[in-house]
Formats: C-alpha cells, structure tokens, sequence
C-alpha cells in the first residue's frame, strides 16, 4: 500500500480529530494500524483533539460520576493516560497518585561488633570471614570475630548476609 497525498491528508485530519490509530486504520482500509503509528511518527504529528464520546458513553460517564472534572482515584496505583508527546505517536503517561510509605523504626537491640581486623592468613575455620574496606587496599581486612560451627560469619554478620524470604521480597 502506497501512502498517497488523499490518504496522508485524511490520516492528518483525523488523527487531528483525536481518532486512534486502529480507528484511522479502519477508516483508510488497506492498512494497519502500526503502519498508521508508523506514519504519524514520521510525519512527527504531534498535536491532537479530543475524541468526542459517543452519547451512549457519554450517559453512563454522567451516571457513574465519573465525569472529567479532576476525579481521582482514591486507592493506590496509577492510571494509564495517552497522551502524544513530542514526535511519538502513542506514548502512555502514567498518571500516578501519591502512596505512603512506611517508617522503618531502627532495632534497639543491634550491637555492632568490634572488628578484631585480620589479615587472609590470619583467618581459621572458626573466624569471621566479613570483608572490610577494598581489597586492594592496604588496609583491607576481614571481621575476625568468632563464627559458630556451621556458618563462615559472626552472628551479625550472619544477619547481613542470611536475610529471610519474606524479607527480601518486601524490601524489591
């Protein structure tokens, strides 16, 4: 299919009209609606009108309440809004609505280790392996405190390196 000058004219005048591309496609015949997006890129057709509603559309928008009067919604999460921006055809914009985030109160019961900073030739079977500082630093060492029997760090460090399931999946 051939873009000619009839068809790029039409596509203009009712991509103006806020029609979508499916909708454009529809209308032109013989093309698709990613050839439609396609066009519209390139001839880098930016500004667009509002589709008018049909009045069926119109009647339930008014009965549900939902008219466009800056109704937000009230619960968590965001809405897709499209919206053409610059020289792309279709881009989603996500509107979103403020979330609240949860305080995390610091654990009073943490006690930091002194580390005993031993050097990788000082390290027994029952030291604490942690690294500190760069390795290809001078002053690199490793915690050196005491393990247990089935793990290679202190029990603070144990902490640090084991998290649980659950608490890795709420941190993401």
């Amino acid at each position: 299919m051939n873009w000619t000058d009839e068809r790029v004219e039409m596509l203009k005048k009712l991509w103006a009209e806020g029609l979508s591309a499916s909708q454009i496609a529809a209308q032109l015949g013989g093309v698709s609606r990613n050839a439609v997006i396609g066009k519209v890129h390139r001839l880098k057709l930016s500004s667009r009108g509002r589709a008018t509603a049909s009045p069926a559309r119109q009647k339930k928008s008014a009965a549900s309440g939902g008219g466009g009067g800056g109704a937000r919604r009230q619960r968590g999460g965001s809405r897709p809004v499209t919206a053409s921006v610059g020289a792309t055809a279709l881009k989603v914009q996500f509107e979103e609505d403020a979330v609240a985030y949860q305080q995390l109160r610091p654990v009073e019961n943490v006690v930091v280790p002194i580390s005993r900073n031993l050097k990788l030739v000082q390290l027994t079977e029952h030291t604490c392996k942690w690294p500190n500082g760069d390795p290809l630093s001078e002053d690199f060492s490793f915690c050196g405190n005491d393990a247990g029997e089935s793990s290679p760090y202190c029990t603070y460090h144990s902490r640090l390196a084991y998290q649980p399931a659950s608490e890795r999946r709420r941190n993401r």
